[in-house]
């Protein structure tokens, strides 16, 4: 089943649907070649769904898993209202474990899981967590709105600059954090360049980024993630904007791997690095981002690109999907509350607090 509107006129905002009483998502796995859904039904459907990669991006991932909570309680109360707290544990332990690097994941979760604490033990769940889900999914897209205005304002006229992975309305709720940057300084007339990574081994970069920067019209030049020093070392580059799925209380970001590698080249060549994310992906309890886990995936990813095999037979892999950037290389973390430029543990808190 796929949601009530033409697949034609699908765009990367309308990746996370709510329809029907059920959960639809756009699936990224096919696109840009196919535009189809995939229909959730269940808390382990959702939890499935994000392990598998159908939805990624750590705000997209909150989201998700917000619904995914709904999905869950609903199917606990059904089975028997008298014991529907218990019965929903078993699938919420599942949505926790589907990705451990994105912290929008837990944030999503235990904001659901606070408003499961002063139900009546009784009482209905579904209408009060789906009106929390619905919540958490619209000040997603609000925060992204907010945070493309002000990144945009620390872009000057004429500026070119790289993005790594996908940072856009598809790893969000809508609109995107570091695409939502781009999408809002293109309309304000100050891109002369948008290049992209093309970001291996799931190819991000040249499938999804580009996907939906052609689908507002912007232009974008793809690039191997290899070639970015070579385009900065010629002066095609002003500013690396990136999202994040993890930043810690110092400022250190987990990202995408490949993004740590586009900071160093960034400094080497005396370029800005700007890191877009809500303040849901702040985690001040990892001191530094030698705490953050990274995740790590099967190497059959590597050996592969797409469904042809080209790696050597017998060869190893190690396969991290993020790294680390340390805050000493990041010239700005734009917020929803806020931009902190030369980020630090004092300036990360005072903003928290704020």
């Amino acid at each position: 089943m796929q949601p009530r509107f033409d697949p034609e006129q699908v765009t990367a905002d309308d990746a996370i649907v709510w329809q029907e009483s059920k959960l639809f998502l756009l699936d990224q796995r096919v696109l840009p070649q196919q535009v189809a859904f995939v229909e959730l039904n269940s808390a382990t459907e959702t939890a499935n769904a994000i392990t598998e990669m159908v939805v990624r991006g750590a705000p997209a991932i909150g989201v998700t898993a917000a619904y995914g909570m709904v999905l869950a309680a609903r199917a606990a109360y059904q089975a028997g209202a008298v014991q529907w707290r218990s019965r929903i544990r078993a699938e919420v332990d599942l949505l926790r474990r589907s990705r451990p690097t994105a912290v929008n994941l837990f944030w999503a979760i235990k904001r659901m899981d606070q408003l499961i604490g002063a139900l009546a033990d009784d009482e209905d769940p579904t209408e009060r967590l789906l009106t929390e889900a619905k919540a958490i999914h619209q000040e997603d897209i609000a925060a992204n709105r907010a945070m493309g205005d002000l990144g945009a304002e620390l872009i000057a006229a004429g500026s070119k600059v790289i993005t790594h992975c996908n940072a856009g309305a598809l790893a969000t709720g809508g609109y995107g954090t570091a695409l939502g940057v781009i999408r809002s300084a293109f309309k304000s007339g100050k891109l002369a360049g948008v290049y992209a990574d093309e970001t291996r081994p799931w190819l991000q970069g040249a499938r999804l980024t580009a996907w939906e920067l052609l689908q507002d019209r912007i232009p974008v030049t793809l690039l191997a993630d290899g070639a970015a020093a070579s385009l900065m070392r010629q002066g095609e580059v002003d500013w690396v904007i990136v999202g994040s799925d993890r930043i810690a209380a110092n400022g250190d970001v987990a990202n995408k791997i490949g993004t740590y590698h586009l900071a160093v080249a960034a400094k080497h060549h005396q370029l800005k690095v700007m890191v877009v994310a809500p303040t849901s992906t702040i985690d001040m309890s990892l001191p530094s981002g030698a705490e953050i886990p990274i995740e790590v995936r099967d190497g059959a990813e590597i050996k592969s690109c797409g469904d042809k095999r080209v790696a050597a037979d017998g060869a190893e892999v190690w396969n991290p999907v993020f790294d680390v950037t340390p805050a000493g290389m990041v010239d700005a973390i734009v917020t929803e509350k806020g931009v902190v430029h030369a980020p630090n543990e004092e300036k990360m808190r005072k903003l928290m607090i704020n």
